[in-house]
């Protein structure tokens, strides 16, 4: 079972989390809850949207410094939108991950974050990469970080199984995040899910309130 847990508990504001990609059969789901924590207990932000579009078919979670997270994403754009022009097609998810890499090896002793990027391409289509703190790069199938990720590994390996519709990967992601974000005290809000296929970009946000209930809520 591929797994991949990043660490989010560091100084000042965080994205004490729960993030996650999954590939199904023709494209990938990308998701996260929305609360953001001072030293992983003060909740400094119940609505921070931590599911980034880095460019057109390509978009990443960040975990970890929120500062340091939303500074590389800001690099990472600028770099994908310049490569673009420069070979006059959309890049490749590989070329996003690699630049995100890049990035946190080239400043690993400042940064505290890491991230999954998530993406379709016309060369492999759907795929995922973890970047991990200090820059390894791993692609994966499904993969689960932050620190609300603890309390789901189990229910990610009886219940992930490869080649899921689009409608079976949507509801699995949104049963992890839940599952997450009822444990995991700074792991809460909305879930943002975003699915990714040839076709384009679909936006899903799940209030709390609708989201699937388990054990004793």
């Amino acid at each position: 079972m591929e797994k991949h847990y990043t660490d989010s508990q560091v100084k000042g504001v965080s994205t004490g989390t729960t993030v996650l990609a999954v590939i199904f059969d023709g494209g990938v789901v990308i998701g996260s809850d929305s609360r953001a924590s001072i030293g992983g207990e003060y909740i400094s932000s119940k609505t921070i949207n931590k599911v980034i579009q880095v460019h057109d078919r390509i978009f990443c979670c960040i975990a970890g410094s929120l500062a340091d997270a939303q500074a590389v994403t800001k690099a990472a754009k600028f770099h994908l939108s310049f490569h673009s022009v420069q070979m006059e097609s959309p890049p490749l998810v590989i070329a996003a991950a690699s630049v995100l890499k890049e990035l946190c090896y080239n400043n690993k002793d400042e940064l505290q974050a890491g991230f999954i990027t998530a993406g379709w391409d016309r060369k492999k289509g759907p795929q995922v990469y973890v970047v991990a703190l200090g820059g390894m790069l791993v692609s994966q199938s499904v993969t689960i970080g932050g620190s609300g990720s603890t309390y789901i590994h189990g229910y990610v390996d009886a219940k992930y199984k490869p080649n899921m519709t689009r409608e079976e990967c949507l509801q699995f992601a949104t049963n992890a995040l839940a599952l997450a974000m009822g444990r995991d005290n700074v792991s809460g809000g909305v879930a943002h899910l975003v699915v990714i296929t040839e076709g384009g970009v679909e936006h899903v946000v799940v209030p709390g309130n609708k989201l699937p209930k388990f054990h004793d809520e």
